[in-house]
């Protein structure tokens, strides 16, 4: 989320930033995280390089600055969609599968299981479940489904 929001330059401003967040790493620990996120550098349009994530197929930032406690409060969610017994849930940009994994592990009664990618979810739910039921569950991670 920080390098999403933030030019960041170097490990030491991005372990600054997470110091600022009360999350404490050493710098071998972040250069084997940055390696196993695929997170990459690439050139601003000043000639800075910067950190992106693996999903910014084009040199971006995000307009409306957050900070990382407010984006973790989000949980991404943007529509769902349903057909037969299977709803195909859409994210923001690398959402997805920690809302996956928030919905497996609170192993609704109605839900058989998920597969996620970086933005998308589908969801099998058992027979005999209504759309409605479905996001009533859901409600209980995802507050504004509804809306």
């Amino acid at each position: 989320m920080i390098i999403s929001s933030m030019e960041i330059g170097s490990q030491e401003e991005l372990l600054q930033e997470l110091a600022k967040e009360g999350y404490e790493l050493t710098q071998a620990t972040l250069s084997r995280d940055l390696k196993q996120m695929k997170v990459a550098k690439a050139a601003t349009t000043n000639g800075n390089y910067v950190y992106v994530l693996p999903n910014d197929t084009m040199y971006k930032r995000t307009i409306d600055v957050q900070s990382v406690s407010e984006m973790l409060m989000q949980n991404g969610f943007k529509s769902i969609d349903f057909s037969g017994n299977m709803a195909v849930i859409k994210t923001r940009p690398g959402y997805a599968s920690s809302l996956a994994y928030d919905i497996d592990n609170r192993e609704f009664s109605d839900v058989i299981g998920t597969i996620a990618g970086d933005d998308t979810i589908l969801l099998v739910f058992r027979d005999g479940y209504s759309r409605n039921d479905i996001k009533q569950s859901l409600s209980l991670i995802i507050p504004n489904i509804n809306k």
